[in-house]
């Protein structure tokens, strides 16, 4: 099993994550400044260096203006199915 980071999984979170920053019309700086973190937080997340923890999440969700519960759900859908 690859590291999670590497997962089709993970990487659509990736791309949600960024998007959800765009459609808000925020740059990364923008973002990083009402997480009262460095631009280079927001980058590392965003390009996979780094990966987020549920807190993490939950912190930029509410500056992005996400629903959670919906991001999550639509992610289950990238799992592995498992037998």
């Amino acid at each position: 099993m690859p590291k999670s980071v590497f997962s089709p999984t993970y990487e659509q979170f990736r791309a949600r994550l960024i998007q959800a920053r765009t459609d808000a019309g925020l740059t990364q700086m923008e973002v990083a400044t009402l997480l009262k973190r460095p631009q280079s937080f927001v980058s590392k997340y965003e390009n996979g260096e780094r990966r987020l923890d549920v807190i993490e999440f939950l912190e930029i969700a509410q500056v992005l203006q996400i629903d959670v519960a919906a991001v999550v759900h639509d992610l289950q859908q990238y799992l592995p199915k498992r037998t």
